[in-house]
């Protein structure tokens, strides 16, 4: 079967999980925790080399303030999660903003090795696209390298994206990176991951047509 390098994930429907099941919304985000590690394995298991999760948006701070302190302590428990595994991690997000967490601003500088190392895991925390590709926007890049020019550089091009939620929709993740990249919807909101979507992804990867534009 043919692995992706790089798996993108937008871990979507929290909230509409912790409606689902009595709750108020801002219970639904620790309910993510378990399922973002249990893909680490997974990714770890198969070979997947780089993993990028989506985090939270600058938009998604506009929410009200008992949701934002909620997935913001959620972004901050799961990196602490993941810096007890064999990975390195690094965080992109607007750090000049208040809403970005002091707790990670130590991962944001260059990538953090944790254990032997292994798999390269991203947070995308209080990102917004334009932030990341404002120099390109505003004409101060050069069109021959793109990619020098934005601030998730040190992310490379992610090859598949799986969205939980059942939203056909990136979100603005990292738009030059998923230039070129499949996209596999899972209908099950987030919280109730199973191991059956991520190899039913993989295994729909493996029948794409990859041809990069060519």
């Amino acid at each position: 079967m043919r692995i992706p390098n790089h798996l993108g994930v937008i871990p979507d429907g929290n909230r509409r999980w912790a409606v689902r099941n009595g709750m108020t919304k801002e219970k639904g985000y620790d309910s993510g925790l378990d399922p973002g590690l249990r893909v680490f394995k997974l990714c770890e298991e198969v070979g997947i080399k780089e993993l990028t999760f989506y985090g939270f948006t600058m938009d998604n701070t506009k929410r009200p303030r008992v949701q934002r302190l909620a997935f913001t302590k959620a972004c901050v428990d799961a990196v602490k999660l993941l810096s007890k595994e064999n990975a390195e991690l690094l965080v992109i997000g607007n750090t000049e903003s208040k809403m970005f967490p002091e707790e990670l601003m130590p991962y944001t500088k260059e990538r953090k090795r944790f254990g032997k190392g292994g798999i390269k895991v991203n947070f995308l925390v209080n990102y917004d696209w334009k932030w990341d590709v404002g120099n390109l926007i505003n004409g101060n890049g050069n069109p021959k390298s793109p990619m020098e020019y934005i601030k998730s550089k040190d992310i490379s091009r992610v090859d598949l994206i799986i969205r939980w939620g059942g939203r056909c929709r990136l979100s603005g993740f990292l738009p030059l990176q998923a230039v070129y990249s499949d996209f596999f919807i899972v209908e099950d909101l987030w919280p109730d991951f199973k191991e059956e979507h991520f190899h039913e992804a993989l295994a729909w990867y493996d029948k794409q047509d990859i041809t990069l534009g060519g």
